[in-house]
């Protein structure tokens, strides 16, 4: 009689102990550096981070299509981390929103009491912004077209998908560092600077991971280690992109549009 397991006991692994020191040299590295040191602690943790997460990745991959670990029950308790994740991602940019909102509805007499403050000359919302909207929410749609093929048993046309998905991405990433390069503002000037950068920067960040986990699933999709039943990986990645995409629909009505 075969046994069904409700869970899966993974083998002893050094990666997680080892990306946690890996994430810590980036923040303490950063710190560092803007007290004036070098860049070498923040580099190596990041390059450290990479190299981890890429053999963790291996590892589990090697798990649900090699080893035939992640049956139905794994497969739903991976699906309930990731959604947890997710929320835990809402609430990391409900800080900056909060932090932004409570200096634009009262602004304070120190930045001119009014918003944007004195001496800043926004970006135009109707410009390069609303083309970045464009491009993010194609990709939402070029990913959903993604998630049906695989479903239909389609590969070929989910390749494709996929890869415009990636290449969207990777187009929304060259565009805002473009908008960077020509504001007239930094980080340093004032509230507004702060809370731009910070909102607007970190939600490029999760561009460029969830971008790395697309083309990881574009990878494993060429692969065949996608089929109609188990495709968990995938579905983690599309529905990270899409937590990016409604980002980004609050980053701009409220920071582009409202709050220029």
């Amino acid at each position: 009689m075969q046994y069904r397991s409700p869970f899966h006991l993974v083998e002893f692994s050094p990666w997680p102990l080892l990306a946690s020191f890996a994430i810590l040299c980036m923040p303490v590295g950063l710190c560092y550096f803007i007290r004036g040191g070098t860049m070498t602690l923040m580099t190596l943790g990041l390059a450290a981070t990479a190299v981890i997460a890429t053999v963790w990745w291996r590892d589990v991959v090697r798990e649900a299509t090699f080893q035939g670990f992640h049956g139905s029950y794994v497969a739903q308790g991976l699906k309930v981390g990731v959604g947890l994740f997710i929320v835990s991602e809402v609430c990391f940019f409900f800080a900056f929103f909060w932090a932004y909102f409570h200096s634009s509805l009262a602004p304070s007499i120190e930045i001119g009491a009014h918003w944007p403050p004195s001496g800043i000359s926004p970006l135009e919302a109707f410009q390069v912004p609303l083309l970045n909207t464009s491009v993010l929410l194609l990709s939402g749609v070029s990913i959903t077209w993604t998630h049906h093929s695989i479903e239909e048993g389609n590969r070929p046309s989910a390749i494709q998908g996929l890869a415009l998905t990636l290449a969207l991405g990777l187009y929304f990433l060259f565009l805002q560092y473009g908008e960077y390069a020509e504001t007239s503002f930094a980080i340093s000037d004032s509230i507004y600077g702060s809370s731009f950068f910070l909102a607007t920067g970190f939600h490029g960040t999760h561009v460029a991971v969830g971008a790395t986990f697309l083309f990881v699933c574009l990878l494993r999709l060429s692969s065949l280690h996608y089929d109609k039943d188990h495709h968990v990986g995938f579905l983690s990645s599309a529905w990270y992109w899409h937590f990016v995409d409604v980002v980004w629909l609050f980053l701009y009505v409220s920071i582009y549009w409202w709050g220029s």
